[in-house]
């Protein structure tokens, strides 16, 4: 399971060119799901990403978690964090996990993470075009 975190001041998803979704601060999470992920790495890196130090204290430092700083969680899921460009300049997705199971746990995913703050999604599966202000830029990459 690989994920994806951004700092945003704001962001947005637009599904098939239709449905707007956006948050209005807090973090932008891409997620990838390949064979062998289950609930215990759901879980854990829902954990993580609530608990994750990246918001500034009051001195400016990054010490302060989403669940401190306050804020919501734009969740998009995104197959393409499993490119595989090793072998010529077309990335491989093989890694990547097909459509029926990886929908199983994006939903998953989203609900632990709604355990920790309010979570908006992108539609798995569809054409989403997403708009991040990426404060910092402050972007941080999880596996389990």
């Amino acid at each position: 399971m690989r994920v994806l975190v951004q700092r945003s001041s704001e962001a947005s998803v637009l599904i098939d060119d239709k449905e707007k979704r956006d948050i209005s601060f807090g973090l932008v999470v891409f997620v990838g799901f390949t064979d062998g992920d289950d609930i215990s790495k759901i879980t854990y890196l829902a954990k993580k990403i609530a608990n994750l130090r990246i918001f500034p204290d009051e001195e400016g430092v990054m010490n302060k978690s989403l669940l401190d700083f306050g804020g919501s969680i734009l969740s998009i899921s995104q197959f393409t964090l499993y490119a595989d460009c090793n072998k010529g300049n077309r990335p491989s997705y093989i890694k990547a996990l097909g459509g029926d199971k990886a929908s199983l746990l994006y939903d998953e995913f989203n609900k632990e993470l709604s355990k920790y703050c309010e979570v908006v999604t992108g539609k798995f599966g569809s054409d989403m075009k997403v708009t991040i202000n990426n404060m910092g830029p402050t972007t941080i990459m999880l596996e389990r």
